[in-house]
């Protein structure tokens, strides 16, 4: 899946119908593939917390995450990407796919 295809002209991210088991993936190779300063937002039927601390665990200081909406039945999210990052096979290779 070609994550250039999957961010639209408007910038949405629309994870909704992707299931739970590769949704975390497609989001963290959508943000390493982004040059640096760009962003997307996150359409979400949740808030995805857990992947806030995934991000900030594995990336500090090089996003931001901006709640633009906050539910309850969707939640959009700002990520831009502020510093360079990893190849993302690298990535690939020590958190399995993540």
């Amino acid at each position: 899946m070609a994550t250039e295809t999957l961010v639209g002209q408007d910038k949405v991210l629309d994870v909704r119908p992707i299931p739970c088991s590769i949704k975390h993936g497609l989001i963290i190779r959508t943000w390493l593939e982004m040059p640096v300063g760009d962003h997307f937002i996150l359409l979400n039927d949740h808030d995805p917390v857990p992947l806030y601390y995934q991000f900030a665990a594995q990336w500090p200081e090089a996003f931001t995450w901006v709640h633009l909406v906050r539910g309850p039945v969707e939640f959009r999210i700002q990520i831009t990407k502020l510093k360079a990052t990893i190849p993302l096979a690298k990535v690939a290779e020590c958190c399995g796919g993540h």
